[in-house]
């Protein structure tokens, strides 16, 4: 097991990048502890792989410098790291047996066999695929062959991390969960250093202790699921995180009222304090669960015209218009299903103001 920092680390695909826009990952200083449950959270596109593939030893970074346990391993290959890596797609060898491709990593280093049989009876035996040991791995449906896959990296107890690089795409849905809920047990039974890849937040919220969210090649906030969720450090990570996301009204202030094309949100004095310090464009946001529908006129109620409505089941989703902006509120079970004209109440406290789209606090 490993800790493991990156020290202010930039990345260029480019032989003399000159500005930030020809960087693929932009200054990026943070550890990831030993024995940590990480998700690398965010859309395509914003450096994800980039960086998992600089932890692992695949790239050089351009600039800083890659620790584990505070040595620099910066330009060691993978091999020198000690690291497991599970893609996409699962790496096996199909024409050897499950036994055969759990013990190659063992093999490789000169185990005793008897030493290397233990061991991969072991792994099997966590990962459920001791029934399939002496079955080849071209036979195997594809959350099978992803287990094997992640069974070539616990198989060596001398591994510093696991990196998974969004190992769960090809699976089918209630595959995925099983999996999901699988490698989420192997973490609290080995407590080896997983980082896990991902565009899917439901993945990333479920694995993880902490998710790292990344946006045009920077790290904009590191947190557990509900502080990513209650308090959003950038207006990306509210719209990226929860389904649907936070709803966001640009604003002037009038003392603590944010005003919205002459609408009157009431903010709490803490907020509109800062928020009266602040420089930059104004934006107030609150998720849709905690924005309340009221059919009649109501004290700091704001009207707003429905849209539409979406029925999800378990509760439905409203769509409004107010001051020529599309918002979102979240209609529990039960309850009546507005038309036409409706007053919104924004609770102060499930409010948050953002200046050039960075919470204020």
């Amino acid at each position: 097991m490993a800790r493991i920092e990156l020290s202010e680390i930039a990345h260029s695909y480019l032989p003399n990048p000159k500005e930030e826009s020809d960087y693929a990952l932009k200054q990026i200083h943070n550890t990831w502890e030993d024995g940590g449950a990480y998700a690398l959270l965010g859309p395509s596109g914003c450096g994800k792989t980039t960086l998992l593939n600089v932890i692992s030893g695949l790239l050089t970074p351009s600039n800083g410098r890659v620790l584990y346990d505070g040595k620099d391993v910066s330009r060691l290959p993978p091999e020198k790291r000690n690291i497991a890596q599970v893609f996409q797609f699962p790496v096996l060898y199909d024409t050897m047996t499950v036994f055969g491709n759990l013990a190659f990593p063992l093999q490789n280093r000169g185990l005793p066999s008897s030493k290397i049989t233990q061991r991969v009876h072991e792994v099997a035996e966590i990962l459920d695929l001791t029934p399939f040991l002496k079955k080849r791995a071209a036979g195997l449906a594809a959350d099978a062959k992803q287990k094997v896959s992640l069974g070539r990296g616990l198989v060596r107890s001398d591994v510093a991390a696991i990196l998974f690089d969004e190992p769960l795409t090809v699976i089918d849905p209630q595959l995925k969960w099983d999996l999901r809920r699988k490698i989420k047990e192997i973490h609290e039974q080995l407590k080896l250093t997983f980082i896990y890849v991902t565009h899917d937040q439901v993945e990333a919220l479920t694995f993880a202790d902490k998710v790292v969210i990344m946006y045009e090649g920077e790290i904009i906030q590191i947190g557990t699921p509900q502080e990513l969720f209650e308090n959003p450090e950038h207006t990306f990570v509210g719209y990226f995180i929860g389904s649907p996301g936070m709803n966001f009204l640009e604003c002037t202030l009038d003392g603590n009222v944010a005003r919205v094309d002459g609408a009157g949100i009431t903010l709490d004095e803490k907020t509109a304090a800062l928020g009266l310090k602040a420089s930059g464009k104004l934006e107030v946001g609150i998720r849709p669960m905690y924005l309340k529908l009221r059919f009649e006129p109501v004290e700091g109620g704001v009207p707003a015209q429905v849209q539409a409505v979406e029925d999800q089941g378990s509760y439905k989703i409203v769509a409004l218009t107010l001051a020529g902006k599309t918002l979102r509120a979240r209609l529990p079970e039960g309850k009546p299903v507005p038309d036409g004209k409706v007053w919104l109440v924004f609770p102060p406290q499930w409010i948050r103001l953002f200046a050039d789209g960075r919470l204020i606090k």
